[in-house]
């Protein structure tokens, strides 16, 4: 198992990470799995193995069950782990019980330290962006987290690049603790993130930390041009996480993924998580499963090395049009663009 560092930060966590949506199986969460305790120590087992050093959970992930899960699985074993959690949606009724005030933070934060069994938390993340609570009671809140030893580092996910870097900023101008990660959606099917998050993270030293990378099992191999849809398949139907906007597009994309993964004797979705271990600025890539076999088969992905002709086919089926500046850039700037631009412009460059 490779390590890298996380962001600018001397935290050095494993190339794969444990997801636990599919813990516990509450309320909407259902849909996406219901482990097990029994099935928990099993996938931690696999994962510890491995050399997988970081866990990442959620409180809302089946209402603090997933937490409660982890907690009790990773007893008499905690210096072992690295354990990542977050906090912003509703875990309740009232008023107070969702968002990034400081009230709800420092609420959050010791029922996720309880549910869990742990005095620490070593990476705790802000969920989502909350627009109506001044960055600065937010960050002001991390920073007394971690200066009382609770939170060790802090982290975003799923902000846009304008929240990130107001975040960055307010931290340099009131002298706040820095968040050091942004987890977000990265996948071959949907590569937006590379126009303005993954840039920020290379310029800003903040570490990436991708989340389904499979796409919720659209990259998985299963979903097939011409083809009956899985059992119980819930994407291209009712489910609209990642949205699909180009099916065609999709389907070129898992073609080419059963492709490559034939020529190697793996899975496509080895295949998948292994074309973003190898992109700019990605730290760690989250995996989660439902199943050993699923957790097993992703785990394998950290030794699978891809040909640069094989990486090439799958950036050229999966490449989205340049966006405005940036077509802009790739025309007229390209004497003077970064090492933070290249990753995103430097295939339109004319040589």
């Amino acid at each position: 198992m490779e390590y890298r560092q996380l962001g600018r930060s001397g935290l050095r966590i494993s190339v794969l990470t444990l997801g636990t949506m599919t813990y516990g199986g509450k309320g909407v969460f259902a849909k996406t799995g219901s482990v097990d305790l029994a099935g928990v120590r099993r996938q931690i087992d696999l994962c510890l193995d491995a050399g997988v050093n970081l866990i990442d959970t959620a409180d809302i992930y089946s209402i603090g069950v997933s937490e409660e899960l982890v907690g009790e699985a990773v007893k008499g074993r905690r210096p072992d782990v690295l354990i990542a959690t977050k906090a912003r949606f509703p875990m309740g009724p009232g008023p107070n019980d969702a968002g990034l005030s400081r009230q709800h933070l420092i609420k959050a934060c010791e029922a996720s330290l309880k549910r869990l069994g742990t005095d620490y938390v070593d990476l705790y993340q802000v969920h989502e962006w909350d627009g109506q609570t001044p960055i600065e009671e937010t960050l002001e809140t991390l920073d007394t987290l971690v200066r009382s030893g609770k939170v060790r580092y802090v982290g975003v996910s799923n902000y846009a690049a304008w929240h990130l870097m107001k975040v960055l900023w307010t931290a340099d101008k009131e002298h706040f603790i820095k968040p050091v990660s942004q987890q977000i959606h990265y996948t071959l099917q949907a590569r937006d993130v590379e126009s303005e998050l993954v840039p920020i993270a290379l310029d800003q030293g903040i570490g990436i930390m991708v989340w389904s990378p499979l796409a919720g099992g659209l990259l998985s191999g299963k979903y097939r041009r011409g083809k009956a849809m899985p059992d119980g398949a819930r994407h291209l139907t009712d489910w609209g996480e990642p949205p699909v906007h180009d099916q065609e597009k999709l389907y070129d994309i898992v073609e080419e993924l059963v492709a490559i993964a034939e020529g190697h004797g793996v899975s496509a979705a080895q295949v998948a998580i292994a074309w973003l271990l190898g992109r700019p600025g990605v730290s760690t890539v989250i995996v989660g499963a439902r199943t050993e076999e699923q957790l097993a088969d992703n785990l394998k992905a950290a030794d699978l090395v891809l040909t640069e002709e094989e990486r090439q086919r799958l950036d050229d089926v999966s490449r989205p049009p340049l966006l405005y500046p940036y077509w802009h850039q790739a025309k007229t700037a390209s004497e003077r663009l970064s090492a933070a631009d290249l990753p995103l412009l430097g295939p339109h460059l004319k040589g």
